[in-house]
C-alpha cells in the first residue's frame, strides 16, 4: 500500500481525478455476484488518504464525485443490457447508461466527502466519523422526497450499499448477514467502512478489524443456532412459476395465448408437486401458485375467461397470485399484484406498486425526451398487508420494491411473510438479478419473515427468516418449484427500531468525533 500512497501522493488534477475514478471502479468488485470485500480494504484507505491532502472544500467534493462515479458505473454496468433489448429505440443510451446513472449517484459521494472535509479535516477518529456520514449520505438515496408526494425521482435509488459485499451464497453470509437483524443493512455499511479504514491505524487497526470480524461470526452462529420459529399451519405451500418468457416477446405481445399457455403448463406442474408436499407431510396447508412481474399476457381484470381457467385448471390452490399490468377507469396504468380466488377466478385484491423505477416506469420531469419503454405508469398510494382467509398474511413487493431497507411492511399489521414478484428478464445473465436477490436475503434478515421472491427469467428463490436458502429455481431456465414456507420470528430488533437504528448509530459516531475533536484542541490550548 506504501507504494500507492506514494504514487498518490505525486498525483494532481485529472490524473488524480482519474486514479479516483479507478480505485472507485476497483471498490465494485465487492458488490455481488463477485463479493470481494477484502478489496475495500486497500481502496477506501487510499481514498481517505486523497481527501485528507485535499486544500479546498470544490476538491473535497471533486474527489469524493470521482470515486462514486467508479463506485456505481462499474457496479451498474449490466444496465446496458436493459438498453440493448431496445436499441432500436436507445440505442444511444447504449455506452452511455451506466455512466448517466453514475453521474447522479455520485453526489451522494460528493457531499460526503464534503461534509467530511467540511467539519473534520483532522479530527483524530477521522474513520468513524467518515463511516457515519458515508453511511448517512447513502441512506438518504432512498428517500429524495417525502413518500406521500408523487414525483418520477421520489424513490430514489438505494442499490449496492456497502453492506451487500457480506451477502456471500452460502454459509458463509449467512454468518456475516446475521447482524442486519439488529443494525439494518445500513448499519452493516456502517461498519464495513468503519472496519475497511483500519489499516490507516496499523497493527491496532488490524486487531480491531480482527476482533469485529470475530464478532461478527460468533453472533452470526449463535443466531443461527437458536430453535427455528414454531410451525404455522396457516404458512401456505408456495408453487413457484418461472415463465422464462423472453423480454423481446412480453415487449411486443405478438403472441399472447402461447405465453399464457406456457404458464398455465408451468402452474398446473407447479401445484402438483404443491400437492404432493401436501399429502407427504403438511396436509393441512393451503396451496397458491404465483407468477412474476407482469406475466399475465393481457389485461386480467377484463379477461374472465383466463382467470376462470386458471383456477379451475388447479383446483387444489384456493389462490392464484399474478403479476400484471392493469389498466383503471382513469385510463391510467399500474404495475399490479393481482390475487385471484376459487372456483371462478374473482379478483380478491389488487396490489399497485408504489415505488416506480426512475427512467423504467416513470418519466422525470427535468428528462425533455421520452426514455420510459412504453407508458408512463401510476404509483400505488400506500403500504399494504394481504390479509386472506386460511393464508398467513404477507406483504407484496414488486420488483425493486424490495430493495428499500425498513420501508417495505405496513408497521401497524405485520405480515407473517414477504412476497417480491419482478421481471429480471431486461438484465439479462449479468450482475443485476444477483445483486437484486442479495437485497431480497437481506430483507428477509432484517424482518425476520421469509420471502418468496419469483421472477420471470430468475433467480427465482425463497429465504427463511435467517437468510438461508431454501430452494432456487436458476436464472433462465423454464421451471417450477413448490415449497412450504417455515415459519416466521415474532419480531427483530431492526423491525421494532427500523431505520432509526442505523440513523442513530451513525449520529452518535459524528457527535462522539466532534467531541473528541473539541475536546483534544481545548487541551492543546
Amino acid at each position: 500500500m506504501d507504494l500507492f500512497l506514494d504514487r498518490l501522493n505525486r498525483l494532481y488534477g485529472w490524473q488524480e481525478a482519474l486514479y479516483l475514478i479507478f480505485l472507485g471502479g476497483l471498490s465494485a468488485v465487492a458488490f455481488p455476484p463477485t463479493y470481494c470485500v477484502v478489496i475495500l480494504f486497500f481502496t477506501f484507505p487510499l481514498f481517505l488518504k486523497s481527501i485528507d491532502r485535499t486544500k479546498t472544500l470544490k476538491s473535497a467534493f471533486l474527489k469524493g464525485y470521482c470515486f462514486g462515479f467508479g463506485l456505481h458505473m462499474v457496479g451498474l454496468l449490466w444496465l446496458v443490457n436493459a438498453i440493448l433489448i431496445r436499441a432500436h429505440d436507445f440505442w444511444w443510451l447504449v455506452p452511455i447508461v451506466s455512466p448517466l446513472c453514475a453521474f447522479l449517484l455520485a453526489f451522494w459521494t460528493g457531499i460526503t466527502t464534503f461534509i467530511y472535509y467540511l467539519i473534520f479535516p483532522s479530527c483524530r477518529y477521522k474513520t468513524i466519523v467518515f463511516a457515519g456520514i458515508w453511511t448517512l449520505c447513502d441512506m438518504s438515496r432512498a428517500i429524495l422526497l417525502p413518500p406521500d408526494w408523487w414525483n418520477p425521482i421520489l424513490t430514489g435509488f438505494p442499490w449496492n450499499p456497502l453492506a451487500s459485499a457480506w451477502e456471500i451464497p452460502g454459509i458463509i453470509g449467512n454468518i456475516f448477514i446475521q447482524s442486519v437483524s439488529v443494525i439494518g443493512v445500513d448499519g452493516l455499511t456502517l461498519l464495513t467502512v468503519f472496519l475497511v479504514l483500519c489499516p490507516l491505524y496499523g497493527r491496532k487497526g488490524w486487531l480491531i478489524i480482527t476482533g469485529t470480524v470475530g464478532g461478527l461470526v460468533l453472533f452470526g452462529l449463535i443466531r443461527l443456532l437458536e430453535s427455528p420459529p414454531k410451525a404455522d399451519d396457516t404458512m401456505p405451500i408456495v408453487a413457484m412459476v418461472q415463465g422464462n418468457i423472453a423480454e423481446d416477446d412480453k415487449i411486443a405481445n405478438t403472441d399472447p395465448r402461447r405465453i399464457f399457455q406456457t404458464y398455465m403448463d408451468l402452474t398446473v406442474e407447479a401445484v402438483a408437486q404443491a400437492v404432493s408436499i401436501r399429502r407427504e407431510i403438511y396436509r393441512d396447508r393451503p396451496i397458491l401458485f404465483a407468477w412474476p412481474e407482469s406475466a399475465f399476457p393481457g389485461n386480467i381484470q377484463y379477461d374472465n375467461a383466463a382467470r376462470q381457467i386458471m383456477m379451475q385448471n388447479n383446483p387444489d390452490s384456493i389462490y392464484g397470485i399474478i403479476g400484471a399490468i392493469t389498466l383503471q377507469n382513469n385510463d391510467q396504468l399500474y404495475n399490479s399484484m393481482v390475487v385471484l380466488k376459487q372456483p371462478d377466478g374473482m379478483i380478491d385484491q389488487v396490489y399497485h406498486k408504489k415505488k416506480l423505477v426512475p427512467f423504467g416506469e416513470s418519466q422525470p420531469w427535468y428528462i425533455p425526451f421520452h426514455v420510459v419503454p412504453g407508458q408512463v405508469l401510476t404509483p400505488g398510494k400506500e403500504d399494504v398487508t394481504i390479509n386472506l382467509p386460511k393464508i398467513a398474511s404477507f406483504t407484496p413487493l414488486i420488483c425493486y420494491e424490495v430493495i428499500f431497507s425498513g420501508q417495505i411492511l405496513n408497521p401497524k399489521n405485520r405480515p407473517k411473510w414477504l412476497l417480491n414478484l419482478t421481471n429480471d428478464a431486461w438484465y439479462g445473465n449479468s450482475a443485476g438479478p444477483r445483486q437484486h436477490l442479495a437485497a431480497a436475503r437481506l430483507r428477509a434478515v432484517e424482518e425476520g419473515l421469509p420471502i418468496v421472491r419469483i421472477a420471470n427469467t430468475g433467480i427465482s428463490a425463497v429465504y427463511d427468516s435467517y437468510g438461508r436458502k431454501l430452494t432456487q429455481i436458476d436464472w433462465g431456465i423454464k421451471g417450477v418449484k413448490a415449497i412450504a414456507l417455515p415459519g416466521a420470528l415474532s419480531f427483530t430488533v431492526f423491525s421494532w427500531g427500523h431505520r432509526f437504528i442505523p440513523l442513530f448509530l451513525c449520529v452518535v459516531c459524528i457527535v462522539w468525533g466532534t467531541l473528541n475533536k473539541y475536546l483534544s484542541r481545548r487541551s492543546i490550548d
